[in-house]
């Protein structure tokens, strides 16, 4: 008897070990509810809370420059327009290409290693950036380099989120992936709102560096204050996420057997719609500050006032777009973000300024807020979409075959459907640069009608292969 009470201690003493901070999981079977009640639940939790956190510092390096380039002029710079929608595109090159090469990476390392890896780094472009804005002889070559080296940050959306989802069940798998990319968007939102109120004062000290003196509004401002700010905050965080997440064996997955999702049709169907919800929930937010600054500030309205309203609106719209995905099913929800896209930019239109007309900030502001909304419901649903897509089709090929092939094809669909939701979102993030980039080489109203087609396409798309009746993948 004691011999097998001895036992049974060390088997549990074993587990325990093997679920605990920092350790690499083997044994991950979320789909078994025993399993999920007993341990699964608290250690998926455990990960995507400190998850959480770290993608949104990434977000908030990424989307820097969305307001720096507000204040960059009063403070001496001279920049011209479309100088400045250029600073704010280019992170979106660097963004979406590492997207791409985290998508494949962090599966081959560990996810927790490499959260922790990828944050740290963001560092050196936070004090690279501090260190330049305090010189308004900085060339612009310099400043445009930065931007893309902050442009790393977007990066880490596309592991953190493969990751994430491995963790959770099929049925939680919405509600997982909507909190963690949805409260990790809000790195967006809170760069606008915190970086513009920190830059007011010496908040930081003497090490920050002195104050630039702000022509426009006759005082002095602390520019650096908006990168320096978040230099202990990505130390910290990347500490917590090498001692506290996991990394798991079935997650881990060299490139040879990643490659396989550019012959699944269905990668590319989804990238599609994500480009169209990721991509405009990013442009947008990169854009919104300098449109405000160039149609209404005259009229009184302050960009850093208004502009992080709406990201902030899409992040947590993402959350309750994978929750309601989870209960009607992703397609709905993502049709409706389309349609509800594409009737925000009408909104848009007819507000912006045109022939000697004021036009009207508040339905222009009313227009953005909606777009961020769906654009947020869209990002949650396609997220849902993607792993109920393939593990739907996998299972079926593997009916009837035996447990043992049913378990391999769940593997296989899990693999697939974490490097899809990478992939996507790395083609997604090049809307950050594509979308002010249009802004800066069109007019406004030309480049919105273009995106109120593009949306059109991906209504037909999402109807056609995902939610009319015997839909190739109803999901």
């Amino acid at each position: 008897m004691s011999i097998r009470t001895n036992t049974d201690s060390a088997v549990r003493s074993h587990r325990a070990e093997t679920y605990k901070p920092g350790a690499t999981i083997g044994d991950w079977r979320p789909e078994d509810d025993g399993f999920w009640q007993s341990t699964g639940r608290k250690v998926a939790q455990r990960n995507l809370w400190v998850s959480v956190p770290a993608l949104m510092l990434g977000f908030v390096v990424w989307q820097v420059w969305s307001v720096t380039v507000v204040k960059l002029n009063d403070v001496g710079f001279g920049f011209s327009k479309s100088q400045l929608f250029w600073l704010t595109a280019i992170p979106g090159i660097t963004g979406g290409t590492f997207r791409i090469l985290y998508t494949f990476i962090g599966p081959i390392f560990g996810e927790r290693k490499f959260t922790a890896f990828s944050t740290i780094i963001l560092i050196a472009p936070m004090l690279w950036l501090g260190f330049a804005l305090q010189d308004t002889g900085t060339p612009y070559w310099e400043l445009a380099l930065i931007a893309a080296v902050c442009g790393i940050g977007g990066a880490n959306f596309a592991s953190s989120m493969a990751n994430i989802g491995f963790f959770f069940p099929k049925r939680e798998k919405g509600s997982a992936n909507g909190l963690n990319g949805g409260l990790g968007n809000l790195g967006v939102s809170v760069v606008q709102l915190v970086a513009p109120l920190v830059v007011t004062a010496a908040v930081l000290g003497a090490p920050a560096g002195g104050p630039q003196h702000d022509a426009k509004e006759s005082t002095d401002i602390w520019l650096q204050n908006g990168a320096f700010l978040w230099v202990p905050l990505l130390v910290i965080m990347a500490l917590l996420a090498w001692f506290l997440m996991n990394d798991l064996k079935v997650a881990a997955a060299p490139f040879s057997q990643q490659k396989i999702i550019f012959k699944r049709k269905h990668n590319w169907l989804m990238t599609w719609l994500y480009v169209g919800t990721f991509g405009s929930f990013i442009g947008f937010a990169a854009g919104l500050p300098l449109l405000i600054k160039n149609n209404f500030e005259a009229q009184g309205y302050q960009a850093t006032t208004y502009a992080w309203i709406g990201p902030f609106v899409g992040a947590l719209m993402r959350w309750a777009g994978g929750w309601l995905a989870d209960k009607i099913g992703g397609a709905r929800v993502t049709m409706l973000s389309f349609v509800g896209m594409a009737a925000s930019l009408v909104v848009i239109i007819f507000a912006l300024p045109h022939q000697g007309d004021q036009g009207s900030f508040w339905a222009f502001f009313t227009g953005f807020l909606a777009a961020f909304a769906f654009s947020g419901l869209g990002n949650g649903s396609t997220f849902r979409q993607i792993p109920v897509i393939f593990r739907d089709q996998h299972m079926r090929e593997a009916a009837d075959k035996g447990p043992e092939a049913q378990r391999a094809a769940l593997q296989q669909s899990e693999m697939e459907a974490g490097a899809v939701t990478g992939f996507s979102s790395a083609i997604a993030a090049y809307g950050f640069f594509f979308i002010p980039a249009m802004f800066a080489a069109m007019t406004v109203t030309s480049a919105l009608w273009i995106f109120i087609c593009f949306y059109a396409s991906c209504l037909a798309v999402c109807w056609w292969f995902y939610a009319r009746k015997g839909a190739e993948a109803p999901s």
